[in-house]
């Protein structure tokens, strides 16, 4: 199954306005990509910027964990909205 364009942007808003209000979170993302204020706030529907909140959380399991419990979505729809927006397309090595 996949997500609709819309439906994974509408997903990848959600991750970030999540990582934004998340005062522990932010600064890492903040210190390992170099975004500042401005990016952030820039990028808040920008399915590129999206995408990249969206590899961030994928990261740790705890914090995919944490988003999905508290936007009631199931743990693959991390996943499934990343793959639906730009660069998300899974790579084959084989």
């Amino acid at each position: 199954m996949s997500l609709s364009q819309e439906s994974a942007e509408m997903i990848g808003l959600k991750a970030v306005a999540w990582l934004a209000s998340n005062d522990e979170l932010l600064p890492v993302f903040m210190g390992s990509t170099g975004a500042t204020e401005d990016n952030f706030r820039a990028g808040l529907e920008d399915p590129d910027f999206q995408g990249s909140v969206l590899d961030f959380l994928m990261m740790d399991d705890a914090w995919v964990v944490a988003f999905c419990d508290e936007n009631g979505l199931a743990y693959d729809q991390l996943m499934m909205a990343r793959h639906a927006l730009p660069g998300g397309g899974q790579v084959h090595w084989t």
